[in-house]
């Protein structure tokens, strides 16, 4: 909105002494701005909508498979879930307050943000009010919600190509510490690498989302990298001197990388060790599909396995458990597990570790590869 305002009346603005607004148009600004005002405004709103789910009584059950760690998680009981709506509404409206609506990719990141957040939402509203109900259906199967993203994702990504048309570099493939390897992708290849990034990331998030802070805090420092590989991708000085792409128009992806960079933070204060509230799916799904999203648009799908790797691995744990425990259950007769128990998380807590340090040390982890992902941008 300031931006479409500012461009419309500069001229105004100019004669009136106003002039310095203009820098309401500048990303850099814009970007930095939804940092701040995504952070405030969870602040702002969280105590209200916390309170609000309190009296819903829309709190977490934890239920596992192992008494030990039901034992572990018992002190969750209760906490408010669907957090998420906090993080979402500050997303949509620092990106509604700052970024230029008139853009394309802004267009497709908030269809995408609010998609996601409301399957994550009307599955989290019938696991937790299924006793409310008597017991009724307990949230939407994986195939649902599976058709959900499946179908947003090639929606997102065959409009993202086909805008994408007169600009080469929106459709090549950039491998890390290869910069002159960047075939370009056909429509079948675009839609199915994108599917696979919004899709795989949506989940993977979603799967991380079981400690207090971890998918936060994680998705914050994930977030704030991809509001610098954004700012670089979207200044075509920048990018042609490291000899990454230059996608006109995606530098707005910055404000939306910004935005969810500050609204992490903000949901952090209220999330971390002991936690006030819980994201639940209606924040990790749409935060994943997002930060998947914006890697389509600047082209860095192979840079965010680097830089989410975290995410990653959280999902091939339970990718790698689930296979293992089928092909044992038909070779040996009963099934065996790689580990203690998945997704990882719950592996090293198992082993011993306190929640407070399993979630401190992947969030190191995640900035050790935050900060390596970004110095290979210098790589040639």
């Amino acid at each position: 909105m300031l931006f479409l305002l500012t461009k419309r009346y500069q001229e105004w603005l100019e004669a009136h002494d106003l002039g310095f607004l203009r820098v309401f148009t500048f990303v850099t600004f814009q970007s930095t701005i939804a940092i701040l005002l995504a952070f405030f405004l969870v602040l702002a709103m969280a105590p209200r909508i916390i309170e609000w789910l309190r009296r819903q009584k829309i709190g977490d059950r934890p239920e596992f498979d192992h008494a030990e760690m039901n034992e572990l998680m018992a002190g969750k009981k209760g906490v408010p879930t669907m957090g998420g709506i906090i993080i979402i509404s500050s997303i949509a409206l620092t990106t509604l307050i700052v970024a230029d609506l008139g853009n394309f990719y802004v267009q497709m990141a908030l269809v995408c943000l609010i998609w996601l957040g409301g399957v994550g939402a009307v599955d989290d509203w019938l696991k937790l009010t299924a006793a409310r109900r008597g017991g009724g259906r307990q949230g939407l199967t994986s195939r649902e919600k599976l058709l959900f993203q499946i179908g947003l994702a090639i929606i997102l990504c065959y409009f993202t190509y086909r805008y994408g048309g007169e600009i080469s570099e929106a459709r090549r493939f950039y491998v890390p510490f290869f910069k002159t390897v960047k075939p370009e992708l056909p429509l079948a290849a675009f839609i199915l690498i994108g599917t696979l990034v919004i899709v795989g990331y949506s989940n993977a998030v979603n799967l991380t989302d079981g400690l207090d802070g971890l998918a936060s805090g994680c998705m914050g420092i994930v977030s704030f990298a991809f509001f610098v590989l954004s700012l670089i991708v979207g200044i075509p000085e920048v990018a042609t001197y490291l000899l990454l792409p230059h996608i006109e128009a995606s530098g707005q992806m910055a404000v939306l990388a910004g935005a969810m960079t500050g609204a992490c933070m903000g949901f952090l204060w209220f999330n971390c060790n002991p936690a006030r509230v819980f994201m639940g799916d209606t924040g990790s799904l749409a935060m994943g599909g997002l930060i998947g999203y914006i890697a389509i648009v600047i082209r860095q799908e192979l840079m965010l396995i680097i830089v989410g790797g975290v995410f990653a691995a959280e999902a091939a744990s339970v990718m790698l458990q689930v296979g293992w425990f089928k092909y044992t259950r038909r070779r040996f007769g009963e099934g065996r597990r790689l580990f203690l128990m998945a997704p990882l998380h719950h592996h090293f807590q198992r082993m011993g570790w306190t929640e407070t340090q399993v979630v401190v040390r992947f969030w190191c982890v995640c900035a050790m590869l935050a900060v390596m992902a970004l110095v290979t941008v210098k790589l040639r």
